[in-house]
């Protein structure tokens, strides 16, 4: 049997199969109770607007604080683990194997809950805004790395042109490395972004007030009262509006990318 022949048997034999399953799955799930239970209209919606107005709305805010956050706590460690300065490269390493080693739902429930038990300490927003301040801690730790990696990719051709005009590194950084820099990691940078939007579904375990819930926590709630799973399918559409943009973008850069090589 020729090669091509058996390449095509093998091809039929795995639709076979993959249109076996579909058929099976159709045949014995019970579609009734599936649109009852998952996409029943009128539950759907009793989740509008509100969750457009606050859960949708606050996950872009908290989403947009964390990243912005992140990105200029992530640039300061990203330089300070590149500084000759001994101190300063210990203390940025170790800042960030911690944070990136620790499970962001941990942070977020310590400086919910932990820190300010144990020092008395009321966060700005408060339960919102410690969940935050963990988000901006971890997400920065992550950021920190990827600046770092763009810094290095930078030709270091270009590094010795601008010195050899006469500027100093601190002036050779901002105005030749770093745009160069924050070009190449945009793809990476937007990615973060993306994985900071589901992130913020972490913010649940916080206890957040009414008017500061996100996407998740507004659909467990209505899940919770209504005893019915509609306002998570709502809440995953959602999702998918706000982020699949973001990673058609990544997409789009990353091809941009590679025909600029």
């Amino acid at each position: 049997m020729k090669r091509s022949t058996r390449r095509r048997l093998i091809q039929g034999a795995l639709y076979a199969v993959f249109a076996a399953v579909v058929l099976l799955i159709v045949l014995a799930a019970d579609w009734a109770k599936i649109r009852s239970n998952f996409f029943d209209l009128d539950v759907a919606a009793a989740s509008f607007p509100e969750i457009v107005t606050i859960a949708a709305k606050n996950t872009i805010v908290y989403t947009a604080i964390a990243f912005l956050g992140g990105l200029l706590l992530g640039l300061v460690l990203a330089l300070m683990k590149l500084s000759p300065v001994l101190p300063y490269r210990w203390l940025a390493t170790g800042y960030i194997e911690l944070f990136r080693g620790l499970p962001a739902l941990l942070v977020i429930f310590a400086f919910a809950y932990a820190v300010p038990i144990a020092f008395q300490w009321h966060p700005p927003g408060g339960n919102a805004g410690a969940g935050l301040i963990a988000l901006i801690i971890v997400s920065s730790a992550y950021i920190a790395e990827t600046i770092r990696a763009g810094i290095e990719a930078v030709p270091k051709g270009q590094v010795e042109a601008a010195r050899s005009l006469g500027m100093n590194s601190a002036w050779t950084m901002v105005t030749v490395v770093l745009p160069q820099a924050f070009r190449i990691i945009t793809p990476p940078l937007t990615n973060e972004l993306v994985i900071l939007i589901k992130d913020t579904s972490l913010l649940f375990i916080a206890g957040m007030a009414i008017g500061d819930r996100e996407l998740t926590t507004f659909s467990r709630d209505a899940l919770t009262s209504q005893a019915n799973a509609t306002p998570l399918v709502v809440a995953a559409a959602m999702y998918l509006i706000i982020t699949l943009p973001l990673t058609q973008l990544v997409a789009k850069l990353e091809r941009h990318n590679k025909r600029g090589r």
